[in-house]
């Protein structure tokens, strides 16, 4: 397997992250302090950041401060939401849910659905793309 890694930006300016290999560790929480310290946190009402970007997979570590919404949208596979801080709001047409650390939800593909953060918040993202 081919390891494949993102390129140093401006915004993330301290080098190559392996975004696919045989096995990829994250720290989760260096990655949400990361994420609070770069100037699109500071500038806007959310921060995000992916950590996993294969084929068939992708993580995204999603800041979130409190009020901010992600507007109706849909995923092209089936996703999974876990909350590693903070308290979120999660609509779709059938239900409302509201989760908090510790607590997680699946979605299939193609459901219009939105999030909104009660306070600030970070989450998890996975999406498996078939």
């Amino acid at each position: 397997m081919e390891n494949k890694s993102n390129e140093a930006t401006p915004q993330r300016p301290e080098g190559d992250r392996v975004l696919d290999a045989a096995l990829v560790t994250m720290d989760l929480n260096h990655l949400m302090e990361q994420v609070r310290k770069e100037s699109s946190w500071k500038d806007s009402d959310r921060n995000s950041i992916t950590i996993f970007k294969s084929d068939n997979m992708r993580v995204v570590l999603i800041g979130l401060h409190s009020g901010a919404e992600l507007k109706t949208h849909t995923a092209n596979g089936i996703i999974s939401v876990q909350v590693l801080e903070g308290l979120i709001k999660f609509t779709t047409e059938q239900n409302t849910v509201e989760l908090q650390k510790g607590q997680m939800l699946t979605l299939h593909k193609k459901i219009p659905h939105g999030v909104v953060a009660l306070k600030e918040t970070f989450f998890l993202l996975t999406m498996a793309i078939a």
